[in-house]
């Protein structure tokens, strides 16, 4: 499946599982998880970070990244699972 097939150009949303997930989500929620778990973050950009990747996580949910792929960081992975809608 190629990036168009899923979300076309013209088109910076789609629906998945009931949620409006924006074109950038994935991409934003992984310059948000390098910021978190950078040792050398200062602890306002941190925190700045983890509320968005928390704000992202039922989106990202819906998209069905967890269900593919496991969070390596401990710290990052227990704030996602905290922040996971019930099942």
């Amino acid at each position: 499946m190629r990036t168009e097939d899923i979300l076309p150009d013209d088109r910076s949303h789609a629906s998945f599982a009931g949620r409006t997930i924006r074109k950038g989500m994935v991409a934003a929620f992984l310059a948000n998880a390098r910021v978190a778990t950078a040792p050398a973050t200062a602890d306002d950009d941190r925190a700045a970070a983890c509320r968005q990747i928390v704000d992202a996580v039922p989106d990202l949910a819906a998209l069905g990244l967890f269900a593919v792929m496991e969070v390596r960081d401990p710290a990052l992975r227990r704030l996602i699972a905290a922040a996971l809608p019930p099942a």
